[in-house]
């Protein structure tokens, strides 16, 4: 974490957007109170993001969509391993610690399953995201 936010005082009335974005029945912006349902969408988002999409964090995502034109085949999974794996240590490396990090082809599809712990709680989550390339 950078030193700046070191010292800043914690927030306690943090409102954790939902992904994707929607409004609840009373028409206010949709919220999690789950902290590791939150992380996990911070996970979706960063995969399915391409970098330059995003105005103001132009680094911001790892390029999974990118592939859509791309052959499917091993080594792409494993080069679409390391980006990944750069990509959730770049940005969200200050609220979970990457475990394992598994990206399989099969078939037409694009497996990733990141197993990572959650610093705030110390729990072990995973998540799984399917992509579709040709």
């Amino acid at each position: 974490m950078p030193e700046y936010l070191v010292n800043l005082p914690r927030q306690r009335n943090v409102i954790n957007i939902d992904f994707p974005f929607h409004f609840d029945r009373n028409y206010h912006t949709a919220s999690t109170s789950d902290e590791n349902q939150h992380i996990r969408d911070l996970i979706e988002q960063l995969l399915f993001t391409t970098p330059g999409e995003r105005v103001n964090r132009p680094d911001f995502g790892s390029g999974v969509l990118s592939l859509i034109f791309a052959p499917n085949s091993p080594e792409l999974a494993t080069a679409m391993e390391i980006s990944i794996q750069a990509s959730i240590e770049q940005w969200l490396g200050d609220l979970i610690d990457l475990q394992t990090l598994e990206v399989t082809s099969v078939d037409s599809s694009l497996y990733i399953v990141v197993e990572y712990l959650v610093q705030s709680s110390g729990e072990t989550q995973t998540a799984t995201f399917r992509t579709t390339v040709p």
